[in-house]
């Protein structure tokens, strides 16, 4: 059985930094691109960053570019999420996915549909 597991969030003061891990179990993702995503309170799931399988290629969102930074460890079979500079209104559950095809070319994705694994989500919540 394929499992995401997220931890590391937290209630974190504006201004602060905290670093999200998700382990995967269950198969290797170490050819596929993986992803973070979240979801504020009454809104709908949005893209936050993205990781080629190698590492070499990443994309952000524009709300977080120069701030948040993206990485993985394929010998551990995770990916992290280091968020620096936060913001309330980053404040929402972070979710982690994973494309279950592995990749011919050192792409990442944007779209939720590419996604085919998900975690359950861990809590950020940013005090002004």
């Amino acid at each position: 059985q394929v499992q995401l597991v997220e931890s590391g969030g937290g209630l974190v003061q504006a201004g602060g930094s905290l670093r999200l891990s998700c382990a995967a179990s269950g198969r290797t993702f170490s050819s596929a691109a993986m992803g973070w995503f979240r979801q504020a309170p009454g809104k709908e799931r949005e893209f936050v960053a993205a990781i080629s399988w190698s590492g070499s290629r990443t994309g952000y969102a524009d709300s977080v570019k120069g701030r948040f930074a993206i990485s993985r460890d394929n010998a551990k079979n995770a990916v992290y999420l280091q968020m620096n500079s936060l913001k309330p209104e980053d404040t929402a559950v972070y979710y982690c996915a994973a494309v279950s095809r592995p990749s011919s070319s050192d792409t990442y994705y944007y779209q939720r549909v590419h996604y085919d694994y998900w975690g359950q989500g861990t809590q950020v919540t940013v005090s002004s």
